[in-house]
């Protein structure tokens, strides 16, 4: 079993959707709803990784993030949105990557394996810069 992604969107298709393609990359996925289910689902711990939405219930995507970030700084964060506009905000955020809806699946597998492949001395010079190295991913016309 590889690593353990954390997966956090309110929309129960796109929860399914991409907890069946990280499952049959044979990544272990824990599913929230919310950003308070997320929380709870990193506090049970093994957490690698993070895919969040931005639109949730009860504790938004940059919320959420804040708090990844404080229980554990190195978390790799990947955001996931359908609002345009959201970079800067991601960068301010310092979260690794941003990508926008629609997803385009094998660039977004291909960036967890590269973010979950990294090192920790690389992640920490990256998250050094100012701004930081965020990835804006899209899907290509």
């Amino acid at each position: 079993m590889k690593a353990k992604i954390l997966l956090v969107d309110d929309d129960d298709g796109v929860l399914a959707a991409l907890a069946a393609a990280l499952g049959s990359e044979g990544y272990d996925v824990a599913v929230a709803r919310n950003g308070r289910e997320a929380i709870e689902q990193f506090r049970e711990g093994h957490v690698r990784m993070a895919l969040l939405d931005l639109s949730m219930p009860v504790k938004g995507g940059w919320e959420t993030c804040e708090r990844l970030a404080t229980l554990h700084p190195l978390l790799p964060m990947i955001v996931i949105t359908a609002q345009p506009d959201q970079y800067p905000l991601a960068v301010a955020a310092g979260v690794d990557a941003l990508m926008e809806k629609p997803l385009d699946l094998p660039l977004l597998l291909r960036t967890i394996s590269e973010l979950l492949a990294e090192p920790v001395e690389q992640r920490l010079a990256r998250r050094a810069v100012k701004p930081p190295g965020t990835r804006y991913l899209r899907a290509e016309a």
